[in-house]
Formats: C-alpha cells, structure tokens, sequence
C-alpha cells in the first residue's frame, strides 16, 4: 500500500503481519504491532489509515495470497497489465483466496529495520556518465536538499531543487540502465530510477544509489527531503554486507 490503506476483512480466521511504514492499522479497534505475527478471528476487520513516516506499508498473510504465477512472481506490473489479480491494482469488493496457513514466525525487535523508512540522506557512487557534466556536478548535488515530487512513481523519484546540467547537449546512444541510476534529464532536475524502471536509456547518469539504501528509496514519500552523500565503491560493497548481517541478525532473534 502507498501513502493510504485500507479495509480488510478476513473471511476465516487466519494470521498476518504488517511490515514497512506505520499506516496506524487496527483491528476491531485495537492497534495492531507492526514486524509481529498478528491473530484474526474469522470476520475480523483490519483497517489501515495513511503513511505516519515512510511511504509504502505490507500486509503478509499466513499463507500467501493465491494468484496464478506469472514468469516466475505473483506480483503486478501495473505498467504492463499482467500478474497478480488481473493485472490491476485492487479495488472495493475483490476477494482474495488464501493459501494454506504456514507456522507463524515471532515478532522481531524492529528497531533496526527503521533505518530503511528514515530516508534523509542516500549514498551514491559515481555515475558512469559523471565526465559529461561540469567538475563540480556531484560535488552540488551532494551539497544541496531536494524535494520529492508529486510525480514520483516505482518507474523514478523525480526530484526537484538545485539544476545540475551537462557541460554540453550530447546524444548519448542508448544503453542498459541500473537500478538506483540518477539520472539528469535536459531541464536539469535528477531522477532516481526505481523498480519500474526501463531497462535502457539515454539521459546521462551524474549517479547512482547505492543497493543497501535502495529500500530507503522505495519509502520517499512526495514532498519529502531528500540528500546525498557520495561514497566509493568499497564502502558501498561494505554497506551491502552490513545491511545483509543485519537482517540476518533480525531473523534470527539477536538484533
């Protein structure tokens, strides 16, 4: 769910959980620990209201949701129309089957998961097209704060604030594009390509974010601030392994 909930209810009694942002769920009137497996009595109602920090929230059920898989996923492109429930977002009065009720993990201290919805600074590394822009490119982009815009999507953050141009207007040939790429389109305000990305493209890439702050991306909520701070490549491979110990520390009860 992004930015707003919704109203569930659950037609046999069944476990879930809410993971991400703090969407204020309840049930039966009763607030709902989020990161906790969570009991509901056949005809229970979950109600979840809008986004407290973050953007973007998750109802697990016990079980899973059963829809037919599509290359190898149960999620949607909505972009594309295919997988999931029909191909489109949910709407009132669909009914979702669910699957065959699974052990229960415990709840996890979910303290150190909330890195991943704080999202006042992302790390970048240099992008591949960083020489096509003045010296001091990165340096700008790093030193300012930008807002995030109503026009934001899973295809990219658009950013607006400080505008960083090319040194020249040059026609790049088009070329595979990574997730997390900053790129800089011609009126100079960034873009952060996000899950829904194309694959390929031809705006040059001043950046790029690094993997272990990818989630934070994916919680930027419109008309949040958002900054930079650039880093090397080895500490975004040691990032990545720091962000890996961690959940693995969460799963296993000892963060």
């Amino acid at each position: 769910m992004t930015l707003t909930g919704g109203t569930f209810i659950f037609e046999q009694e069944t476990v879930f959980a809410i993971t991400g942002s703090d969407f204020g769920a309840s049930v039966g009137g009763r607030p709902v620990t989020c990161w906790a497996a969570t009991h509901a009595e056949a005809g229970a109602q979950l109600r979840l209201g809008g986004a407290r920090d973050g953007a973007r929230c998750y109802l697990c059920v016990s079980g899973g949701i059963v829809v037919d898989d599509f290359l190898g996923s149960a999620s949607t492109d909505l972009r594309a129309n295919f997988g999931g429930l029909e191909g489109r977002p949910l709407r009132k009065g669909d009914r979702l089957e669910i699957g065959q009720r699974a052990n229960p993990m415990p709840g996890v201290d979910a303290r150190p998961l909330r890195y991943y919805v704080r999202h006042s600074t992302l790390r970048v590394t240099r992008g591949p097209q960083a020489r096509l822009f003045p010296s001091d490119a990165l340096g700008r982009l790093c030193d300012g704060a930008y807002t995030v815009s109503n026009d934001s999507s899973r295809l990219g953050v658009r950013l607006f604030g400080g505008s960083i141009r090319a040194s020249s207007r040059v026609q790049l040939l088009t070329e595979g594009v990574s997730l997390g790429a900053v790129q800089v389109p011609p009126d100079g305000q960034p873009i952060i390509l996000f899950v829904d990305q194309q694959t390929t493209g031809g705006y040059p890439k001043l950046a790029n974010v690094i993997l272990a702050d990818l989630p934070r991306v994916g919680q930027l909520a419109p008309r949040s601030e958002v900054r930079f701070v650039e880093v090397d490549v080895a500490t975004a491979h040691a990032a990545l392994r720091e962000r890996e110990a961690r959940l693995t520390a969460v799963l296993r009860g000892e963060a």
